[in-house]
């Protein structure tokens, strides 16, 4: 049996516990709450069912704790066998008395069968556990020892493999050694040979090379050449652009000149053209209220077409519309 089996058997073992537990105390519940109901006083009839929720808590600490300590491979001593019998000996009685009082040796047996269940499933349990226990301990020394079993092995089989290696290198070495020398002497015979092919290339690379050099000086003065003309050009172009730039600023100057010129209006202009006036105005740096007298119009609508130039539309400023 591995250990799989092994957990899959206490899961089971402690399933089945738990439920024969869980259906006794609801059983011992439902019998034992009237028998202490008729034995108390009415004003205090609402304590019955602690008694033997109090006995069978006592059942739950009992198997639970046994189940850890059979599961640890410890012994609790005397005081847990005395406390699993006699909470097993309560139930009972508390089980069967009312069938008892009545004399009612059916009934008797009946309520006792939950209690004895309980009882025996208790003992039971806490002998299959310490079974499980031992049964788990052997399995593990076993497994402990197959494990050093197979380090040894792995051990005996490395250091084999390690002296077999160390034998190789020393072959290895030893057929590198004569290869090195056979190389060199080839060596030193292909040098000889070497020596003159290299003086001989030596002179062809330098010829070659002066012959480059020459080429590379005559590219590099031609490509010298095209650089100052491509930068000649390039300055005209831009003299070329800064003088059309300044042209055209003069010339939107003098317009704006030219719109600002005619001074304040008495009547309010076409849009099209205060928008100019506006534009031209805005761009003077005047106040919104000259551009409004200079146009006729309002000075809220002067402001929205000032907020406007000052907006940029795709990152460029409106001038007007």
């Amino acid at each position: 049996m591995n250990a799989v089996q092994i957990r899959s058997a206490e899961r089971a073992l402690s399933a089945g516990t738990w439920l024969i537990v869980a259906g006794a105390m609801l059983y011992s519940i439902l019998t034992v709450t009237p028998l202490a109901a008729a034995h108390t006083p009415d004003r205090w009839d609402w304590t019955a069912p602690i008694l033997p929720l109090v006995v069978d808590a006592a059942v739950v600490i009992v198997v639970r704790l046994d189940a850890v300590l059979a599961r640890l491979g410890g012994d609790g001593g005397r005081w847990p066998v005395v406390l699993r019998w006699m909470t097993g000996f309560m139930t009972l009685a508390l089980n069967v008395a009312d069938s008892a009082l009545k004399k009612d040796l059916v009934g008797m047996a009946v309520h006792a069968v939950a209690p004895l269940l309980l009882i025996v499933t208790a003992e039971t349990g806490l002998a299959y556990r310490r079974a499980i226990t031992a049964a788990v301990v052997a399995l593990e020394a076993k497994q402990q020892t197959e494990r050093e079993a197979r380090e040894r092995a792995a051990i005996e089989r490395r250091e084999e493999a390690a002296r077999r290696a160390r034998e190789e290198r020393e072959h290895a070495a030893a057929l590198v050694r004569e290869q090195r020398e056979h190389e060199a002497r080839m060596a030193r015979e292909q040098t000889e040979r070497e020596a003159a092919a290299r003086r001989e290339k030596r002179e062809r690379e330098e010829a070659r090379e002066q012959a480059e050099r020459a080429e590379r000086e005559r590219r590099e003065r031609e490509r010298e050449q095209r650089e100052q003309d491509r930068e000649q050009r390039e300055r005209e172009a831009a003299e070329r652009v800064a003088r059309e730039q300044r042209e055209r600023t003069e010339r939107e100057r003098r317009e704006r000149a030219a719109l600002l010129s005619a001074g304040p209006v008495t009547e309010k202009l076409p849009e099209d053209d205060a928008r100019a006036i506006v534009a031209a105005a805005h761009a003077e740096g005047m106040s919104v209220r000259t551009a409004a007298e200079l146009c006729g119009w309002s000075v809220g609508w002067v402001s929205t077409r000032y907020a406007e130039l000052r907006e940029p539309v795709n990152g460029v400023a409106v001038a007007g519309r």
